[in-house]
Protein backbone atom coordinates (compact mmCIF):
# COMPACT_ATOMS: atom_id res chain seq x y z
CA UNK A 1 0.00 0.00 0.00
CA UNK A 2 2.80 2.40 0.89
CA UNK A 3 4.35 2.14 -2.59
CA UNK A 4 0.96 2.75 -4.25
CA UNK A 5 0.53 5.89 -2.15
CA UNK A 6 4.07 7.12 -2.78
CA UNK A 7 3.74 6.62 -6.54
CA UNK A 8 0.26 8.16 -6.52
CA UNK A 9 1.33 11.28 -4.65
CA UNK A 10 4.25 11.63 -7.06
CA UNK A 11 1.86 11.39 -10.02
CA UNK A 12 -0.34 14.07 -8.46
CA UNK A 13 2.69 16.29 -7.89
CA UNK A 14 2.30 16.16 -4.11
CA UNK A 15 4.97 15.57 -1.46
CA UNK A 16 4.86 12.27 0.43
CA UNK A 17 6.70 11.81 3.72
CA UNK A 18 7.35 8.92 6.08
CA UNK A 19 4.99 10.53 8.58
CA UNK A 20 2.21 10.54 5.96
CA UNK A 21 2.97 6.92 5.11
CA UNK A 22 2.78 5.88 8.77
CA UNK A 23 -0.50 7.71 9.30
CA UNK A 24 -2.15 6.22 6.22
CA UNK A 25 -1.09 2.75 7.43
CA UNK A 26 -2.55 3.31 10.90
CA UNK A 27 -5.73 4.73 9.38
CA UNK A 28 -6.09 1.74 7.06
CA UNK A 29 -5.44 -0.81 9.80
CA UNK A 30 -7.97 0.71 12.19
CA UNK A 31 -10.54 1.28 9.44
CA UNK A 32 -10.23 -2.38 8.42
CA UNK A 33 -10.55 -3.55 12.01
CA UNK A 34 -13.66 -1.50 12.78
CA UNK A 35 -15.25 -2.03 9.35
CA UNK A 36 -15.77 -5.68 10.24
CA UNK A 37 -18.31 -4.68 12.88
CA UNK A 38 -19.45 -1.18 11.82
CA UNK A 39 -19.85 -1.32 8.02
CA UNK A 40 -17.90 1.90 7.51
CA UNK A 41 -16.96 1.36 3.86
CA UNK A 42 -17.70 -0.99 0.97
CA UNK A 43 -14.19 -0.43 -0.38
CA UNK A 44 -11.79 -2.89 1.21
CA UNK A 45 -8.27 -4.25 0.71
CA UNK A 46 -5.01 -2.35 0.65
CA UNK A 47 -4.87 -1.53 -3.07
CA UNK A 48 -8.49 -0.41 -3.45
CA UNK A 49 -8.43 1.58 -0.22
CA UNK A 50 -5.16 3.26 -1.20
CA UNK A 51 -6.44 4.24 -4.63
CA UNK A 52 -10.20 4.67 -4.28
CA UNK A 53 -10.19 6.32 -0.85
CA UNK A 54 -6.81 7.78 0.06
CA UNK A 55 -5.53 8.90 -3.35
CA UNK A 56 -9.00 9.95 -4.52
CA UNK A 57 -9.30 12.31 -1.54
CA UNK A 58 -5.70 13.51 -1.59
CA UNK A 59 -6.12 14.40 -5.27
CA UNK A 60 -8.13 17.44 -4.14
CA UNK A 61 -4.80 18.96 -3.10
CA UNK A 62 -3.64 18.82 -6.72
CA UNK A 63 -6.51 21.05 -7.89
CA UNK A 64 -6.90 23.41 -4.90
CA UNK A 65 -4.55 24.84 -2.27
CA UNK A 66 -5.65 23.76 1.22
CA UNK A 67 -2.55 25.05 3.03
CA UNK A 68 -3.39 26.62 6.37
CA UNK A 69 -7.14 26.60 5.68
CA UNK A 70 -9.98 25.98 8.10
CA UNK A 71 -11.88 23.05 6.57
CA UNK A 72 -15.18 21.36 7.41
CA UNK A 73 -15.96 17.94 5.94
CA UNK A 74 -19.76 17.67 5.77
CA UNK A 75 -21.14 14.13 5.96
CA UNK A 76 -17.65 12.74 6.50
CA UNK A 77 -18.71 9.12 7.13
CA UNK A 78 -15.50 7.17 7.78
CA UNK A 79 -13.43 10.35 7.43
CA UNK A 80 -13.46 10.98 3.68
CA UNK A 81 -12.18 13.28 2.33
CA UNK A 82 -11.25 15.11 5.54
CA UNK A 83 -8.71 12.78 7.15
CA UNK A 84 -6.68 12.06 3.98
CA UNK A 85 -6.60 15.85 3.42
CA UNK A 86 -5.32 16.36 6.98
CA UNK A 87 -2.67 13.69 6.49
CA UNK A 88 -1.59 15.26 3.20
CA UNK A 89 -1.74 18.86 4.51
CA UNK A 90 -1.18 18.70 8.28
CA UNK A 91 -1.52 22.47 8.84
CA UNK A 92 -5.21 22.59 7.94
CA UNK A 93 -7.66 23.15 10.77
CA UNK A 94 -10.17 20.33 10.31
CA UNK A 95 -13.72 19.78 11.51
CA UNK A 96 -15.41 16.44 10.76
CA UNK A 97 -19.21 16.55 10.73
CA UNK A 98 -21.55 13.57 10.63
CA UNK A 99 -24.82 12.77 12.37
CA UNK A 100 -23.88 9.16 13.20
CA UNK A 101 -22.47 8.98 16.72
CA UNK A 102 -20.73 5.62 16.19
CA UNK A 103 -18.85 7.01 13.18
CA UNK A 104 -17.80 10.00 15.25
CA UNK A 105 -16.53 7.71 17.99
CA UNK A 106 -14.49 5.84 15.37
CA UNK A 107 -13.10 9.11 14.00
CA UNK A 108 -12.23 10.47 17.43
CA UNK A 109 -10.24 7.33 18.18
CA UNK A 110 -8.63 7.44 14.72
CA UNK A 111 -7.53 11.04 15.29
CA UNK A 112 -6.04 10.04 18.65
CA UNK A 113 -4.09 7.21 16.98
CA UNK A 114 -2.89 9.57 14.24
CA UNK A 115 -1.88 12.13 16.90
CA UNK A 116 -4.14 14.82 15.48
CA UNK A 117 -5.00 16.94 18.50
CA UNK A 118 -6.52 19.78 16.47
CA UNK A 119 -9.31 17.89 14.64
CA UNK A 120 -12.83 18.61 15.90
CA UNK A 121 -15.45 15.87 15.55
CA UNK A 122 -19.10 16.97 15.66
CA UNK A 123 -21.97 14.48 15.73
CA UNK A 124 -24.88 16.57 14.47
CA UNK A 125 -26.88 17.11 11.31
CA UNK A 126 -25.41 19.77 9.04
CA UNK A 127 -28.54 21.90 8.88
CA UNK A 128 -28.77 21.95 12.68
CA UNK A 129 -25.15 23.03 13.17
CA UNK A 130 -24.84 26.21 11.10
CA UNK A 131 -26.39 28.41 13.80
CA UNK A 132 -23.29 27.69 15.89
CA UNK A 133 -20.44 27.54 13.37
CA UNK A 134 -21.92 28.85 10.11
CA UNK A 135 -19.84 31.31 8.10
CA UNK A 136 -16.62 30.42 9.90
CA UNK A 137 -14.74 28.18 7.45
CA UNK A 138 -12.43 28.83 4.52
CA UNK A 139 -13.46 25.59 2.82
CA UNK A 140 -16.36 23.14 3.06
CA UNK A 141 -15.85 19.76 1.38
CA UNK A 142 -18.20 16.88 0.73
CA UNK A 143 -17.87 13.53 -1.01
CA UNK A 144 -20.68 11.28 -2.26
CA UNK A 145 -23.33 12.61 0.12
CA UNK A 146 -26.16 14.00 -2.04
CA UNK A 147 -26.93 15.75 -5.30
CA UNK A 148 -25.34 19.14 -5.72
CA UNK A 149 -28.47 21.27 -5.26
CA UNK A 150 -29.03 19.65 -1.86
CA UNK A 151 -25.35 19.77 -0.93
CA UNK A 152 -25.15 23.49 -1.63
CA UNK A 153 -27.82 24.25 0.97
CA UNK A 154 -26.07 22.03 3.51
CA UNK A 155 -22.51 23.22 2.84
CA UNK A 156 -22.39 26.82 1.57
CA UNK A 157 -23.77 28.25 4.85
CA UNK A 158 -20.64 27.01 6.66
CA UNK A 159 -18.32 29.07 4.45
CA UNK A 160 -17.46 32.73 4.95
CA UNK A 161 -17.63 35.18 2.05
CA UNK A 162 -14.53 34.60 -0.07
CA UNK A 163 -14.33 30.96 0.98
CA UNK A 164 -15.27 27.98 -1.17
CA UNK A 165 -17.44 24.89 -1.17
CA UNK A 166 -15.76 21.94 -2.90
CA UNK A 167 -17.90 18.98 -3.97
CA UNK A 168 -16.40 15.71 -5.20
CA UNK A 169 -18.42 14.31 -8.09
CA UNK A 170 -18.25 11.74 -10.89
CA UNK A 171 -16.86 12.34 -14.37
CA UNK A 172 -20.02 13.94 -15.77
CA UNK A 173 -21.75 16.37 -13.42
CA UNK A 174 -23.27 18.69 -16.03
CA UNK A 175 -26.85 17.83 -15.12
CA UNK A 176 -26.23 18.36 -11.41
CA UNK A 177 -24.60 21.72 -12.14
CA UNK A 178 -27.59 22.79 -14.17
CA UNK A 179 -30.14 21.81 -11.54
CA UNK A 180 -28.07 23.46 -8.80
CA UNK A 181 -27.68 26.84 -10.49
CA UNK A 182 -30.65 28.40 -8.68
CA UNK A 183 -29.50 27.10 -5.29
CA UNK A 184 -25.97 28.40 -5.83
CA UNK A 185 -27.28 31.88 -6.66
CA UNK A 186 -29.72 32.04 -3.74
CA UNK A 187 -27.15 30.77 -1.23
CA UNK A 188 -24.49 33.30 -2.22
CA UNK A 189 -22.25 31.29 -4.54
CA UNK A 190 -20.52 32.32 -7.75
CA UNK A 191 -20.63 30.37 -11.00
CA UNK A 192 -18.91 27.03 -10.29
CA UNK A 193 -15.51 26.07 -11.60
CA UNK A 194 -15.09 22.40 -12.51
CA UNK A 195 -11.74 20.64 -12.51
CA UNK A 196 -11.08 17.00 -13.32
CA UNK A 197 -8.46 14.51 -12.21
CA UNK A 198 -7.66 10.86 -12.78
CA UNK A 199 -7.05 8.68 -9.73
CA UNK A 200 -3.42 7.54 -10.08
CA UNK A 201 -3.07 3.95 -11.22
CA UNK A 202 -6.62 3.83 -12.60
CA UNK A 203 -8.63 5.18 -15.50
CA UNK A 204 -11.23 6.64 -13.14
CA UNK A 205 -11.90 10.32 -13.76
CA UNK A 206 -13.59 12.45 -11.10
CA UNK A 207 -14.80 16.03 -11.09
CA UNK A 208 -14.19 18.68 -8.46
CA UNK A 209 -16.87 21.38 -8.33
CA UNK A 210 -15.49 24.56 -6.74
CA UNK A 211 -18.02 27.20 -5.73
CA UNK A 212 -16.70 30.46 -4.31
CA UNK A 213 -18.98 32.28 -1.89
CA UNK A 214 -19.58 35.85 -3.04
CA UNK A 215 -22.18 37.03 -0.54
CA UNK A 216 -23.66 35.88 2.78
CA UNK A 217 -26.22 33.09 2.78
CA UNK A 218 -29.70 34.42 3.66
CA UNK A 219 -30.63 33.76 7.29
CA UNK A 220 -33.51 31.42 6.41
CA UNK A 221 -31.07 28.81 5.02
CA UNK A 222 -30.42 26.00 5.52
CA UNK A 223 -33.98 24.78 6.00
CA UNK A 224 -34.86 21.59 7.93
CA UNK A 225 -33.63 18.59 5.95
CA UNK A 226 -37.13 17.34 5.24
CA UNK A 227 -37.88 20.56 3.37
CA UNK A 228 -34.51 20.52 1.60
CA UNK A 229 -35.13 17.00 0.33
CA UNK A 230 -38.78 17.54 -0.54
CA UNK A 231 -38.30 20.88 -2.32
CA UNK A 232 -34.67 21.46 -3.33
CA UNK A 233 -33.84 25.01 -4.38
Amino acid sequence: MQQILKDGFNTLGLPFTEEMSDRFRKYYDYLTQKNAVMNLTAITGEEDTARLHFLDCAALCSVFDFSGASVIDVGTGAGFPGLPLKIAVPDISLTLLDSHKKRMAFLEETCRMLEFKDVRCISERAEETTSEIGGSFDIAVSRAVARLNILCELCLPFVHVGGVFIAMKGPDCAQELQEASKAISILGGKTPEVKKYTIPGTDIVHSVVIIEKAKPTPAEYPRPFGKIKKAPL
